[in-house]
């Protein structure tokens, strides 16, 4: 039996903080990547 790490292809956690290193603004806001937009409904997240 094949066993992950978190239940998934990659560790949502670690994701999650590459995504706001990576599009977080000077004024904490983060833009959403062009790929999660259909999902999330939002252009920045404040």
């Amino acid at each position: 039996y094949v066993h992950m790490l978190n239940g998934t292809a990659f560790a949502i956690g670690r994701t999650i903080v590459a995504i706001l290193e990576n599009y977080q603004q000077k004024d904490g806001s983060v833009i959403v990547p062009e790929v999660l937009k259909k999902w999330i409904g939002k252009n920045v997240l404040k």
